[in-house]
């Protein structure tokens, strides 16, 4: 794979499982990484914040590029899975679920567009999911915030790439994170067993780990996937949604 040397890259969710597996891949290819998140992160810089809150998304791409002195790539990684049927949603799950999963990658594409076609072009990587592009049970909020994430990047895609930026997404399946072991200990089950069955219902016998997720994305950054732009790379294993 081509090296990133010198690149300046901002990844958001840089505390979550998937987020510090990219930080770390970045960074083995030689980029310089901003990472953003609600506290502080393991980047070469660390830009804490709320990505509920509109203004910090609207000021974090020009804050990440004043701390690097450039940016070249951006990687919307930060989300949240909200679980339950429709009913048993409520309107907070709704506003935070759409202004993580949605608003906030809308705002920082937003404004990170401009700063890369300055620069004469760029890489976004967007964060989607297999349930966004393919609808599954009971996960309503994600399965329809993960399908405008997907819907945005095809879009941005078509629009920005004249200006030499290419905007794709990654698709997980289920992923070995934090995030998918609290939700088992949530719903009262024991994450070791949970993890096993999931295990057993992938054609490649296991559920990703973040690094498999974080490869795809850096090779989506990289002057490798040159003529990729506007792809949905599905990150599976062979499972399908269901």
């Amino acid at each position: 794979m081509s090296g990133l040397e010198g690149k300046k890259a901002l990844v958001t969710g840089a505390n979550g499982g998937i987020g510090q597996a990219i930080v770390r891949a970045l960074q083995a290819k030689g980029a310089i990484v901003a990472g953003s998140d609600i506290s502080d992160c393991q980047a070469d810089i660390s830009i804490s914040g709320n990505l509920t809150e509109a203004e910090f998304c609207d000021r974090l791409p020009e804050l990440a590029r004043e701390k690097m002195d450039g940016l070249d790539i951006l990687v919307n990684n930060a989300g949240i899975i909200t679980r339950g049927t429709i009913d048993q949603t409520s309107d907070d799950d709704f506003r935070r679920t759409m202004a993580i999963n949605v608003e906030a990658p809308f705002r920082i594409c937003r404004a990170a567009i401009p700063i890369l076609a300055e620069v004469g072009g760029g890489a976004i990587v967007n964060t989607s999911s297999c349930w966004g592009v393919h609808p599954g049970p009971n996960h309503p909020l994600y399965v329809m915030s993960k399908a405008a994430v997907a819907s945005l990047t095809q879009c941005l895609s078509m629009d920005h790439a004249h200006q030499g930026i290419r905007v794709n997404a990654v698709c997980p399946n289920e992923v070995n994170t934090p995030m998918i072991r609290t939700g088992f200990e949530t719903r009262g089950l024991d994450p070791d067993k949970a993890i096993e069955e999931l295990n057993a219902s992938v054609p490649l016998g296991r559920i990703a780990e973040p690094e498999d997720i974080a490869d795809v994305v850096v090779f989506l950054t990289s002057d490798d996937a040159r003529y990729m732009c506007g792809a949905l790379v599905e990150v599976s294993g062979g499972k399908p949604v269901g």
